[in-house]
């Protein structure tokens, strides 16, 4: 009997939690969060990764389409057939059309630049990823003002007395270890407020609770800015050595008094107030958290550069229980890992991001950006798109609109672990191996106190699967890119990466990790010049990115629309069970949650006749999709919203558990693809009204047959 235990990274979602997984005869017998820094936690989706690898209704072999895209009829080939078949429609392409015309798409994450790399050397400048659905508005607010991304921070949350989410689920929306910190916060006596339209896991815990109108989060930031400045309670020494344009905010904001914003949001005047009553208890141990996924409403750029600019008045950047730069090696007296890496090709992006959208970010682009270069063919035509671990179908609005896109593309791939419905109408399918049964890069993880991470695999592969590093290298090799990953194995890649650290491969063997400091590292707080990216050097209240952009930094609030009569305004989250739609078929995952329900409020189902538990068909505005889910009948959510949970509702007759269970949030997004936040890039995904009513169809005889 052969027995081992080893150190890795989870995969069931994109936080990749560090683990430590116990196998016997090549099965995995246990998996734990990594003792050394989450003290064995990990939650129901990590705990399901066995489960993952058992799933036979997942690709376990190269598919190449063979019949009309969509239409299901799979035709199973050799890794060599697949590989010749991609590799020479790319090659026709790039002959015909050039390189610039392959996007690449992923999930982003630490290993991106592999991906980034492979596409920039194919001489593409094409690469993009997901976060056009997720945090794109919450990082261009960040730059705008800091002059960083959204990663430009970590929060100090155990040793925080003060920590408001607008809308951050984070029990339900899990990273384990920023659960941990707050439940100790909470122990220690901190206080959470929590904001958002309904009452949700992490509203549970919080000591204070705005129930907000949908689409008001904007009017209350303001709200509370205003009376922080007129009780003038901020850190005025912080202002003055870091901050431009606090006197414009200042007029800006005399307008939106508390008792406008509780009037707007539907919440009290006092309470607001009250807390900011706390806050000047509290200061400068607080943290606004920016947002996670703010993607969500025509404004939510403003709302989220309306946060940060809370934690500048805060004066809590670089403080214990604020907001902390995130250290690197190089503050540890570290060289830094290698990394593959090709320079960007000197063309103009598909997405028009950096020459016709100068205000965002080069990066990844905006994805959905591409759609419209695909309809005119200016300045190119787009004839490939290879995701690799990324639906666009399932991430985007409007699957149907955006086939009629992908159809002007030659080659679809998708590389991914599951059947994905993006996978389902491309061209072909590589299946990767599951996170258990591959090895990546080593990658460093920034923090107070920084490390070197490292994903290597539990247990050898069952299937006729691939590493995405491999998957990668042998099209690489195909396409004469050679030099693109010099490497046989991924132990010459780890220590090709290590070499100038002076670290080996032997030093991850004691905690799964190599720690770069046993001590948080902190910058001096009254010594932060340089840190700001912006083009001031200073924090910028008002931004010159968006003043050449011809857009406002400061925008002037508009009141949301109401929901037309008998609408809602779809609202859609997450659940501490799945992640969106990669986990839905999953064997054990889907017997605690196999389906979604429509969240209403008792006194608009009343109106509507529906009673908790009642099957209800929910129908999008221009009934292009409709769908039949159960109701859940609760008090805390804002009457004019209904609430699902996103990643259900697929049409993937191999994934026998999910396929047509639930209903579609994004299939429910009429005209949406190309409603998009023009300052921040994100899609608003929560600017839809939806029709529901009590369906013909009975519960009870649903339940019988």
């Amino acid at each position: 009997m052969m027995k081992k235990s080893v150190y890795s990274i989870c995969g069931m979602c994109t936080v990749r939690c560090p683990i430590r997984v116990e196998t016997e005869n090549n099965k995995v017998t246990w998996i734990e969060g990594n003792q050394h820094l989450l003290g064995g936690a990990l939650c129901a989706k990590g705990s399901a990764g066995p489960a993952l690898v058992a799933d036979k209704e997942r690709p376990q072999q190269p598919l190449i389409r063979d019949g009309a895209r969509g239409s299901g009829r799979w035709k199973e080939v050799s890794w060599p057939t697949a590989y010749d078949y991609i590799t020479d429609k790319l090659k026709k392409i790039k002959s015909e059309y050039g390189p610039e015309s392959v996007v690449l798409s992923s999930r982003g994450g630490p290993w991106q630049s592999l991906y980034k790399a492979f596409i920039h050397r194919f001489g593409s400048p094409n690469y993009t990823n997901h976060d056009n659905t997720c945090g794109r508005n919450t990082h261009h607010s960040s730059l705008s003002i800091n002059g960083v991304g959204r990663k430009g921070f970590v929060y100090d949350i155990k040793n925080a007395k003060h920590l408001i989410l607008f809308g951050r689920n984070m029990f339900s929306s899990l990273r384990i270890a920023e659960n941990l910190q707050t439940l100790d916060m909470l122990d220690n006596g901190g206080k959470l407020t929590y904001v958002d339209v309904r009452q949700t896991m992490t509203g549970l815990k919080a000591t204070r609770f705005f129930q907000v109108r949908p689409g008001t989060d904007y009017a209350l930031a303001l709200g509370m800015i205003h009376e922080i400045i007129r009780r003038e309670a901020y850190d005025a020494e912080f202002i003055e050595r870091y901050v431009t344009g606090f006197d414009q905010l200042c007029y800006f904001v005399e307008q939106y008094t508390p008792a406008w914003a509780a009037k707007e949001c539907g919440v009290r005047e006092k309470a607001i107030k009250n807390f900011v009553d706390e806050l000047q208890e509290d200061m400068p141990k607080v943290i606004f958290h920016p947002g996670w996924n703010y993607s969500r409403y025509k404004d939510s750029f403003y709302a989220a550069r309306a946060l940060h600019i809370l934690n500048v008045l805060m004066g809590s950047i670089e403080q214990k229980g604020g907001l902390i730069i995130p250290k690197g090696p190089g503050d540890c007296g570290v060289p830094s890992i290698r990394n593959i890496d090709f320079p960007k090709p000197d063309i103009k992006r598909g997405d028009g991001v950096g020459w016709k959208y100068n205000h965002f970010d080069k990066g990844p682009g905006l994805a959905h950006l591409f759609f419209p270069t695909m309809e005119s063919e200016d300045p190119y035509p787009i004839k490939a798109w290879i995701a690799m671990r990324h639906d666009p179908f399932s991430c985007m609005p409007e699957p149907q609109k955006q086939e009629k896109y992908f159809d002007k593309c030659d080659l679809l791939v998708s590389i991914d672990a599951h059947y994905s419905e993006f996978g389902w109408y491309s061209d072909v399918i590589l299946p990767e191996s599951t996170y258990l049964e591959r090895d990546n890069g080593i990658c460093v993880q920034k923090g107070p106190k920084p490390r070197f991470g490292r994903r290597q695999k539990a247990i050898e592969l069952e299937n006729d699967t691939k590493p995405s590093w491999q998957i990668f290298k042998d099209l690489a090799d195909r396409l004469d890119m050679k030099d693109f990953f010099p490497f046989d194995t991924i132990e010459d890649f780890w220590k090709w990466q290590l070499e100038p650290t002076g670290f080996k491969l032997e030093d991850f063997d004691e905690k799964g990790f190599i720690p770069l400091t046993d001590k948080v590292i902190m910058y001096d707080p009254k010594n932060l010049d340089g840190q700001f990216k912006t083009p001031s050097g200073k924090i910028e209240i008002i931004s010159k990115k968006l003043d050449d952009a011809g857009l406002p930094s400061l925008k002037e609030y508009e009141s949301p629309i109401r929901p037309p009569k008998g609408m809602f305004r779809l609202v859609y989250g997450r659940t501490a069970v799945h992640t969106h739609g990669h986990t839905i078929n999953n064997p054990l995952l889907n017997e605690l949650m196999p389906e979604n329900s429509l969240w209403i409020n008792v006194k608009a189902a009343k109106k509507l006749g529906i009673a908790d538990g009642d099957l209800v068909d929910v129908v999008s505005e221009n009934e292009t999709y409709s769908g039949t889910v159960p109701a859940r009948v609760v008090e805390y959510i804002h009457p004019e919203a209904v609430y699902t949970l996103h990643g259900f509702g697929r049409e993937i007759p191999l994934q026998t558990r999910a396929c047509h269970a639930g209903i579609s949030d994004q299939k429910l997004m009429d005209n949406k693809l190309d409603d998009w936040d023009q300052a921040g890039g994100a899609i608003n995904l929560c600017e839809v009204f939806v029709v529901v009513r009590r369906s013909v169809r009975s519960a009870k005889r649903r339940v019988e047959l």
